[in-house]
């Protein structure tokens, strides 16, 4: 039962912390006030960058229950706004897969060192940060779940293959070591929903835990309150069963 006289407090700051390569990067880092334990979840931004509105998703989970950490992928590609640096990046290619999965490793290990943690660490993005989410859950061994919110380019033909992206992350599903929650827009063009039910049909294939939610009359990023793509009724929706999906693997409110 939810008190209304108990005590509530977060702390959110800036971080550093270890990446690929040992490389010392900066995140965003928030945790409730109080002893714990509590669960904790790394989010990997989107493609538009380390943005405000990952701030924010970072303090909700924080609102949550949970120790959230959410590093800049960008940190490599100077300063400036998180357009100018977004933009810089998608200029040359966008990062490369091996860096993601071991910047994002490092911040799974920053929160698994963490003295008040409860032992349990999830894995959440959107838009890219939706195919790095999948794609570290199968490379990286520690998560115990992970939720991809329309990940585009998880299925992908050998034509869109570069150096920096060079594997699918669809070919990694038999290494998938937890459970995935995946949430999509039926009118979105990237993952599309004949790639969503691909992707579905190689999960069953191995035998996969994982709960897929498409979405009527959304497409891509509706949970964005700040675009046109918003779609209220859904990413309220979405909302509910990202943190009930969490709560059942990890814990937490």
């Amino acid at each position: 039962m939810y008190k209304t006289d108990m005590y509530e407090g977060m702390l959110a700051e800036t971080v550093t912390m270890y990446g690929a390569s040992g490389d010392v990067i900066n995140a965003y880092f928030a945790r409730p006030l109080g002893p714990g334990p509590f669960p904790g979840v790394v989010l990997i931004h989107h493609l538009p960058g380390w943005d405000e509105w990952y701030r924010e998703a970072t303090r909700r989970f924080t609102h949550h229950g949970y120790s959230a950490l959410s590093p800049n992928l960008y940190f490599r590609d100077g300063h400036g706004t998180p357009e100018d640096v977004a933009s810089k990046v998608r200029a040359a290619g966008g990062v490369p897969d091996d860096q993601v999965v071991g910047d994002v490793g490092g911040a799974m290990r920053y929160l698994r060192s963490l003295p008040y943690i409860n032992g349990k660490v999830g894995v959440f993005g959107t838009c890219s940060g939706g195919r790095h989410a999948y794609l570290t859950a199968c490379r990286a061994k520690g998560f115990d779940a992970a939720v991809d919110c329309w990940g585009g380019r998880v299925v992908m033909s050998s034509e869109e293959l570069t150096p920096k992206q060079p594997v699918a992350p669809i070919d990694y599903t038999s290494d998938l070591s937890c459970p995935v929650l995946g949430l999509f827009g039926e009118e979105d063009k990237g993952p599309t929903p004949e790639q969503v039910t691909r992707h579905e049909e190689e999960l069953k294939k191995y035998g996969k835990t994982y709960e897929f939610h498409m979405y009527p009359n959304a497409g891509h990023g509706f949970f964005y309150y700040d675009r046109p793509a918003y779609r209220q009724q859904q990413a309220v929706d979405g909302w509910h069963k990202v943190f009930a999906f969490l709560q059942k693997h990890l814990g937490g409110q």
